[in-house]
Formats: C-alpha cells, structure tokens, sequence
C-alpha cells in the first residue's frame, strides 16, 4: 500500500510539475509590454529678408510656416503595446505640427498620427497593418527625433506616411527587405483604386556603424526612389546622407524633382551637439510646386537640460531664381535668410 501511494505521489508531483512548465513556457510566449512616450515642442522664427505682407513667411518647409511670433509646434501621446506574437501602435497629435502632417485628413482624423496593429509568425517576419510614418528619407515627423528642427524640402516634398500592409522580412545579420502596398501617399481614406507600391532594402555592418537604406514608392503616373546612409565614424562624430528623386509622368511627358541632403553631426559632449545640414534641392520643373533650384543651409545646436532640448538654429536659402519675398512689394530675392529657437521635451 505505501508503495502504492509513493507511485501515486510521484506521478501526481509530475503532472503538477509538468502543467506549471507548460504555464511558464505560455506565459513566456505572451508577455505583455507596454510603452508610453509623450512629447511637446514648440519655437520662435524670424525672417530677417522681411517678407512684404504679414501673411508670407518665405517658409517653404514644413512645419515652420511663421515669422516673429512665438508658435506651438505638437503635443505627441504614443502608445505601444505587445502581447505575445501581436501589438498595436497608437500615436496621436495635435497641434499644427500634427495637422500639416495629416493635410489631406479633417477633424479628429487629423490627430492621427499614426495607428496600426503588427504579426509577428515568424523569428524573421512581421506584418504591418495601418497609419505609419513613411519609410522613405532620413528626417521623420517627430521634433525630438530631428537634430534639425525645420525640415528639409526632400522631407517637405516627399511622402509624410502610408496607409495599407507591409512585411518586413530579416534575411540574416543587418540585412532585411521590406514590401507592402498602401492607398494613395499621404492618404488615410480613400476612394481611389490606385494603390502605391512600396520597397525597401537595407543592410548594414554589425556594429551599426554603417548603415544604408535603399526606398520605393510607385503608383499610377509617378515612383520614387529614395537613398539613406548612415555612418558614425567616432563617439562625437557622424555622417547621413538622404538623396532622392520622384518622377512624374503626365500627358506622355515624365519630370522630377530631386534632392541631396548631407549632415554632419558632432557632439563635443552628451550635453551640446551641433549639426550642419547642406541640400540641394532642384525643382526648375515645378514638380513639387516650387519651380526653382535652391540650396539650403542650416546649422542648428542641440543643448540638452534632462529630457529638454534646446535647439537654436540659424539658416540661409539660396535659389537660382528670384522666389523669396522681400519688404518692398515690387522687390524679390534669391536670398532668404531666417533663424528659430526650438524647446523640444520628451518624457
């Protein structure tokens, strides 16, 4: 009988044993994570070419449509949250910042940053499904992921976000591909038939020292192709480079607009970094609007205080042609100078 019962204990301890691994290891499989980040901007411009009329700004950026007034930029609520192989992404915004970013969207729409839910199969695999920021260029939405606080014309010009699915697929080490297929760019609703297209390749060196992004977008009568490297060459010093160029084909007839933007960014400590961005921008087909070729200098300082960031920044726009407003109404410049001060705090 004792023998019994001892055989009885055993098998009865194994069981037990045998239901908590297969809890633990469930458990494991569905760990659940979330994260908040929350941030506001906002900054002062001035325009020292002095445009003619209170309403011209001579700003042909986004986001920093203003002169000689103190302006909000976007309070920014983002939510991340995973539960085993799923997650969802909720990234809201308001403010003028977040407006512009979302032009072709009204009302509450607009604060929409972005929101998408993602599937992870797969060690290698993840399916996207959304609003997401685009993938294309180097600058993104978010001031407190820029070192400079105005924006570049290939950022202003080119794709804000993506509305549909993609799949982002590791092939091994820092190489992986991604494709997808979205509404017309910058779209969150529509009730066009067109869809764009979207690619995208990078690879890079183990120590992420060098990085490189080579981007697609196409739809109906235009593409676009977008280069991004990344290379940090010390503990103070990097390089990026955004080139991209966008055609379009209309009536038979195929233009574009293009862009090369480099940046040097040093960090002479963790508290004060600077960085020089130098772009090219050539329009002369007014593709994008513009219809001009212009380079673009902007130097801007980072000063960070804990989770603020100062960031002064000082520019100068040269075009080839006379496209900038001066004080005299009958006068126009090549030449548009401006600087900003910029609080950013992320928390």
């Amino acid at each position: 009988m004792l023998k019994k019962i001892c055989q009885l204990t055993a098998i009865s301890f194994a069981a037990v044993t045998s239901i908590e691994a297969q809890t633990d290891t469930t458990k494991k499989l569905e760990t659940s994570s979330t994260t908040f980040t929350y941030s506001v901007d906002a900054y002062y411009r001035t325009d020292f070419t002095d445009p003619a009329s209170d309403s011209k700004t001579n700003s042909l950026t986004s986001f920093t449509n203003s002169k000689n007034s103190f302006e909000l930029g976007m309070a920014s609520v983002r939510v991340d949250q995973t539960f085993g192989k799923v997650g969802a992404t909720a990234d809201l915004g308001f403010g003028q910042r977040a407006e512009s970013y979302s032009y072709n969207d009204v009302g509450t729409m607009a604060a929409i940053k972005q929101l998408f839910l993602t599937y992870h199969p797969f060690k290698n695999l993840t399916f996207t499904a959304g609003k997401f920021g685009t993938f294309i260029g180097y600058e993104v939405l978010d001031a407190y992921a820029n070192r400079n606080y105005s924006m570049s014309y290939g950022f202003s010009y080119g794709p804000f976000f993506h509305t549909g699915i993609k799949a982002d697929i590791s092939l091994g080490g820092k190489t992986a591909i991604m494709v997808g297929i979205a509404n017309p760019t910058d779209y969150t609703t529509t009730s066009s038939s067109n869809k764009v297209a979207l690619a995208q390749i990078s690879t890079g060196t183990k120590d992420d020292h060098f990085k490189a992004f080579l981007n697609f977008q196409g739809g109906t009568g235009f593409n676009q192709f977008d280069l991004v490297l990344n290379a940090t060459l010390s503990d103070k010093l990097s390089l990026d480079y955004d080139g991209t160029i966008k055609t379009v084909h209309e009536n038979g007839v195929s233009n574009n607009w293009t862009s090369n933007a480099l940046y040097i960014n040093y960090d002479i400590n963790k508290t004060v970094g600077f960085t020089l961005r130098n772009e090219y921008f050539n329009d002369k087909k007014n593709v994008a609007g513009v219809g001009a070729a212009i380079f673009a200098t902007t130097l801007s300082g980072n000063i960070h205080i804990n989770n603020l960031t100062l960031i002064p920044e000082f520019r100068i726009d040269n075009s080839q042609s006379a496209i900038f407003s001066k004080s005299s109404l009958y006068n126009s410049s090549k030449n548009d100078i401006s600087c900003l001060l910029a609080a950013v705090y992320k928390f």
